[in-house]
């Protein structure tokens, strides 16, 4: 372990800055082996700290020189230290010139200014800024950037920044500039800069106002084909900003960028959007329906934050769910409205229980408004983001859709070009709903998700029904005692015909005319809700919509769960009802087991998916879903002690049982479906439902090894126009071990590589197919495809195709009792943590649980966890996640 710790930051020590940058004019020089940075900042004391030093953060820099008011400081005039500049003494406004000398090739942890392939690119979220020049590398300096680039015009033909070129031109010895100005206020994590060789792909939006925006994405050669599906992405999200939010384009030009070598899914620099290519290069032959959906979502996503993040920023890195948990509500709820709703929903809900609620349940919880931190990179985090997203929905459905958009109208008008905090945010809404919104800020304040426990009873005599709601959540590092959250309860009560008129004492629903549902605020720590006019026993559906991210327990039967799939119109809880079917199977059957008897199947599961089988009119990406099981990894969630093998044996027997017993079933549907595959291939909604059931039908017809399902599969794999049904059919073979598939497994891996091995997203799918097979001899072959040629051991990318896919959702393989996997990782994340302790840090993440495991795991986890604490020069990053999972009980 490293002989200092890092200290950690508080919330409660924040103080505003000495002094402002108000201007910014920065100039590149960019070489063949390094650049020089030259940066002229304009300084104006703030008047509200009573102090004249200055400290400007640095990473790693070679400083050349300091001027002030255009006087050359020698070293005696200032203290520079590996931490960042000090400078004492000061007025109240000066002209500061710095120039520093940075090697982007050598930035392996791709924060601030590196190399990816034909391209330099920066990515400076949440502090890679300091890793450029030295600065104030802080959210709450907003800042006026200029930026003039020079480099060789044929190795960097393109040179792009923020806001809207100036002047470009010729210099000497074959090198070019072009200069660039982004009027608005910004700060320094949202500049961006990118120079390379790039081909570009270009269209037009038209404002409401009439202006013309043009809109150009930067890409390799060889990726020009695959571009317009984000262009339409972009303009679709631009158009439905304007209708929905109001919020209108104020550049020129809006650029996105595809960079191969990125931490992150893509970044929302003002006007000059960098992307993983994983996030925005799409085709129907290389990118799956899931794949199109995602590049949709997080084009929408990076330009929604054009307001909900750069327009309105951060006060402080305490606020990042200000920007990302509320841009993450607005594409859901884009997303949403571009396909189906329920499915969006279903999906948004099952990312939060199996992972959200586990990182709630693990050391690394925190609050959505943290109170400390030691590295802000691991705060990056499903808490922040979607747990943060699900706290605005509980904002927007407590106010309703007009009051919602009438708070965020003054939130934009009155913060604009300013650095603000989740308090304004929140005050807003309270300004424009009359709402008191105290004990709601508990679910920004308290970590941990809340549980609630709902209980029944009927009165015959009387007519009413009464439900009653506990609700408790874990003690976390932030407080011991959590306060009761306010937890909205959207409820509806089925009878044997349907729904049932709601009528509660003082409460009606305001928002809508149709009494057969009703938003309930449990606000106490218990609380008892009591239906009158109740004319018979009813079945509560509850949570409709997962109106609260809270963990519900509630005693259904199968009698009551058949109920609610059967009356209850809102999806996902017909399709939580089916899951929660399952789960109880699931249960039963590993009950089973460890009786040391044979499990069967029950009649009324059989019936069930035989009637979901048959029915055609819904929607069928809906029912994919609810034909999957649960997951090993939710399924885990839910033990208090992690029995791996137990999960896995029951869940396997299931699925098994359930592809055997079902097979006319899934051949009907399959075929059925397999007729449209002649048709022209759309990502619409229609398409994707169709592909998405028959790739299910099809995963259930080759589970067992037969040879029909294996011959669908491998007829499909060759001849399948697009990727969702080529990648579907390979899965479908790779996973099947059986000894009479061997010889079709080996020629399919060969096959898929040699037709996609120029295709490096294809390629990583090569990669996390083989990493997921549930199989004894996993881990060799995760070992042996790191001496791949296709492989590269520092992209991210790469590693998260095949590490992070065997470690987080190979659980039976990764959690093997022989403790191997655990070394592997360990082994990895001591590898990257000098070369990339932002990804090194986040595959940490499997190992954090490992309390909740039998003491032999544990032990083998822990040794791992110890070992890696051990380690000299430990970056924050890691050092943070390690220290914590090995001290929390």
């Amino acid at each position: 372990m490293q002989n200092s710790e890092p200290q950690k930051i508080y919330l409660k020590d924040y103080c505003q800055p000495s002094y402002w940058i108000v201007k910014t004019d920065l100039n590149f020089d960019i070489q063949d082996t390094y650049v020089d940075v030259s940066s002229k900042l304009q300084l104006r004391k703030n008047h509200t700290v009573n102090n004249d030093r200055l400290f400007l953060h640095g990473g790693e820099l070679e400083l050349l020189g300091v001027a002030l008011d255009g006087q050359h400081l020698d070293e005696t005039a200032y203290h520079c230290d590996k931490e960042g500049l000090t400078l004492s003494g000061l007025a109240n406004e000066h002209l500061l010139e710095i120039t520093t000398r940075i090697y982007p090739a050598k930035n392996t942890s791709l924060e601030g200014l590196y190399q990816s392939r034909l391209m330099l690119c920066t990515q400076c979220e949440a502090e890679g800024f300091r890793n450029i020049t030295y600065y104030l590398d802080r959210p709450d300096v907003m800042s006026e950037f200029s930026v003039r680039i020079e480099a060789d015009k044929q190795t960097c033909p393109v040179l792009l920044s923020n806001g809207n070129e100036l002047e470009r031109g010729e210099l000497e010895a074959g090198r070019h500039f072009v200069s660039w100005h982004d009027p608005h206020l910004k700060p320094c994590y949202l500049f961006a800069l990118v120079a390379g060789r790039l081909s570009y792909v270009d269209d037009l939006f038209t404002t409401n106002s009439g202006r013309d925006v043009l809109l150009r994405l930067f890409v390799e050669d060889k990726d020009l084909d695959k571009c317009q599906y984000a262009l339409d992405s972009l303009k679709n999200a631009m158009a439905w900003d304007e209708r929905v939010y109001g919020r209108e384009y104020d550049l020129d030009i809006y650029m996105i960028v595809a960079v191969d070598d990125f931490n992150m899914g893509a970044m929302e620099n003002k006007g000059l959007n960098i992307f993983n290519t994983s996030c925005v290069l799409a085709k129907k032959e290389t990118t799956t329906d899931a794949e199109f959906q995602r590049v949709e979502a997080v084009v929408a996503h990076e330009y929604f934050h054009n307001w909900s993040g750069n327009r309105v920023t951060c006060r402080d890195w305490f606020q990042l769910s200000l920007k990302e948990g509320f841009t993450v509500f607005r594409d859901a709820e884009f997303s949403a409205d571009m396909g189906s709703r329920t499915v969006k929903r279903v999906e948004d809900v099952s990312l939060l229980r199996s992972l959200q609620f586990a990182e709630d349940g693990g050391p690394m919880a925190h609050a959505v408004q943290p109170d400390s931190f030691i590295e802000i990179s691991n705060f990056y985090t499903l808490t922040i983001y979607e747990k943060g997203a699900e706290i605005v929905r509980m904002i927007y459905n407590l106010l309703g859709a007009e009051k919602f958009r009438l708070g965020s109208d003054l939130y934009f008008s009155r913060h604009d070009g300013q650095a603000v905090t989740i308090e304004d945010f929140v005050a807003v809404m309270s300004e424009v709903s009359g709402r008191d919104f105290t004990q709601f800020m508990r679910w920004y304040k308290q970590a941990a998700t809340p549980e609630l426990s709902v209980s029944a009873s009927y009165d015959e005599q009387q007519r009413t029904y009464s439900l009653n709601f506990k609700q408790s959540c874990r003690v976390t590092a932030e407080c011991e005692y959590k306060k009761p959250f306010l937890i909205p309860v959207d409820i509806s009560l089925l009878g044997e015909a349907g729904k049932l008129a709601l009528n509660v004492d003082g409460l009606t629903n305001t928002e809508s005319e149709d009494n057969t549902k009703l938003m309930l605020e449990i606000d106490q720590a218990e609380q008892t809700i009591v239906f009158n006019d109740v004319c018979e026993q009813p079945v509560p559906s509850l949570l409709r919509g997962f109106s609260a991210p809270v963990k519900l327990s509630f005693a259904y039967s199968e009698d009551d769960l058949l109920r609610i799939m059967a009356h209850e119109d809102d999806g996902f809880c017909r399709w939580d009802a089916t899951q929660q079917f399952l789960l109880q199977e699931i249960n039963a059957i590993r009950a089973t087991f460890k009786a040391g008897n044979k499990p069967s199947l029950n009649p009324r599961l059989l019936e069930l998916y035989t009637s979901l089988l048959a029915d055609q009119d819904q929607d069928l990406s809906l029912l994919a879903l609810m034909l999957t099981l649960p997951n090993e990894k939710y399924l885990a969630e839910l033990d208090t002690q992690v029995d791996v093998d137990a999960i896995h044996q029951a869940r396997s027997w299931l699925e098994l049982e359930l592809a055997k017993a079902l097979q006319p079933e899934f051949l009907a549907c399959y075929q059925r479906l397999n007729e449209l595959a002649h048709e022209p291939y759309s990502a619409d909604a229609q398409g994707v439902a169709n592909r998405s059931l028959k790739n299910k039908a099809l995963h259930y017809l080759a589970l067992d090894g037969s040879t029909l399902g294996l011959s669908l599969a491998e007829e499909q794999f060759h001849a399948a126009s697009n990727m969702t049904d080529e990648l579907a059919a390979f899965r479908a073979i790779v996973h099947c071990m059986e000894v009479d598939n061997t010889t079709r497994r080996e020629r399919a891996l060969v096959s898929f590589y040699e037709k996609w091995k120029d295709e490096a997203l294809v390629v990583n799918h090569w990669f996390s197919v083989q990493a997921s097979v549930a199989a004894a001899s996993t881990l060799d072959d995760v070992k042996a495809l790191f001496k791949h040629e296709a492989f590269d051991s520092l992209n991210p990318n790469k590693l998260r195709s095949l590490v992070g896919v065997f470690c987080n959702a190979n659980t039976w393989c990764f959690h093997a009792k022989n403790g191997e996997a655990y070394r592997f990782l360990a082994d990895e994340i001591l590898r990257l943590n000098k070369a990339n302790p932002q990804i090194a840090s986040r595959l940490l993440t499997p190992l954090t649980q490992w309390r909740r495991y039998d003491g032999v795991r544990q032990a083998l986890m822990k040794e791992q966890l110890e070992r890696i604490q051990a380690e000299p020069s430990l970056s924050k990053d890691v050092f943070e996640v390690v220290s914590k999972t090995l001290a929390d009980k």
